[in-house]
């Protein structure tokens, strides 16, 4: 009876620290909820992630939720992942008041929350991994008023009314025309296409025939939305040269377009945001055990410090596009 009392317990201690191991090893479950995904950033954001190292090496997995540019259809998602008990939330907000309810939730869920692109009005989250906004508005602003000479009319083409890249760009926008000295710029309009190249151009074209040659500059809030308005700038036998334009992301078709001289964009980073908020997300989960395994660390080292991975906010840097580097920044999405 004593034998088999101890091979009993041998057995259930053998069997106990088999489970302890594969706890351990156990992946860390990460959702991923995308505001939308219909624009090309946000699709380069979920292409990101799944080459994420520890992605790649069955370390993490990712499920990805397409928020359908819904505030309360994000809300509801995250209560999905705490439900189906993931580890840790990544999220690209809709609304910058609106979707701080996901972070409430997680919070009460005792689940680290990470965002990432754009931001909320919140200091609650585990951390953000973003780009300042201010900034990128000022600098495709700034570009556009520097062809302008800072003399003449422009049109302001908006993100989604509520999002925080609306928001903040909207206020690097108005800094940069500030600067330019009081009268010296009108904006004639003003108005959102929601991110959408197919919005932008019905907008544009209708602003090209309210304002017939006075419009001199187009500031576009993001990438889609310049080129909806080139494409109706061509469509109605314009010149595009004639006309200063800019927007912000670095797309694909923006790069081609920079590169023409056609345009200016001012690249946002979504592979660094995105893997850099898995990597906090991960280290939230499982601590100090944990090393960054992106390398983006490496690519933006002396301007982009790990800390740990304990900072309340991590800044990507934007990066000016040229005609000079416009290939190699194509040749990266490859």
């Amino acid at each position: 009876m004593k034998v088999l009392t101890k091979m009993t317990l041998i057995a259930s201690a053998l069997a106990f620290s088999a489970a302890a191991m594969t706890a351990q090893a156990a992946p860390v479950k990460i959702a991923i909820l995308m505001y939308g995904m219909k624009a090309e950033f946000v699709q380069l954001m979920e292409k990101s992630a799944k080459e994420h190292p520890a992605v790649k090496q069955g370390l993490a997995t990712l499920t990805v939720y397409d928020g359908r540019y819904d505030p309360l259809v994000q809300n509801n998602q995250a209560e999905t992942a705490i439900r189906t008990k993931h580890d840790a939330i990544i999220i690209n907000p809709v609304d910058f008041e609106a979707n701080v309810d996901v972070i409430t939730m997680a919070n009460k869920a005792g689940i680290p929350a990470v965002v990432t692109n754009s931001r909320l009005n919140t200091d609650k989250a585990t951390s953000e991994v973003v780009s300042d906004d201010v900034l990128g508005g000022y600098l495709e602003a700034k570009a556009v008023l520097k062809q302008m000479n800072c003399k003449g009319n422009v049109v302001i083409i908006e993100g989604p009314k509520g999002i925080s890249g609306e928001i903040q760009r909207g206020q690097g926008n108005e800094k940069a025309i500030a600067e330019c000295g009081e009268g010296n710029i009108k904006v004639l309009e003003r108005k959102t296409a929601n991110w959408s190249r197919a919005e932008a151009m019905p907008l544009m074209e209708n602003w090209l025939q309210k304002h017939r040659g006075k419009i001199n500059g187009v500031i576009a809030q993001n990438d889609e939305m310049a080129l909806g308005a080139i494409e109706a700038i061509k469509g109605a036998g314009l010149d595009v040269k004639s006309f200063a334009i800019a927007g912000v992301d670095g797309v694909s078709d923006a790069l081609r377009l920079v590169k023409q001289g056609e345009m200016t964009s001012v690249l946002q980073d979504a592979r660094a945001q995105m893997q850099g908020a898995i990597d906090i997300a991960i280290h939230s989960v499982q601590g100090d055990s944990y090393q960054p395994m992106s390398d983006i660390w490496k690519q933006y080292e002396g301007k982009l410090n790990w800390d740990g991975g304990k900072a309340k906010r991590y800044e990507i840097p934007w990066t000016e596009v040229t005609p000079e580097n416009a290939d190699k920044l194509l040749s990266i999405r490859q």
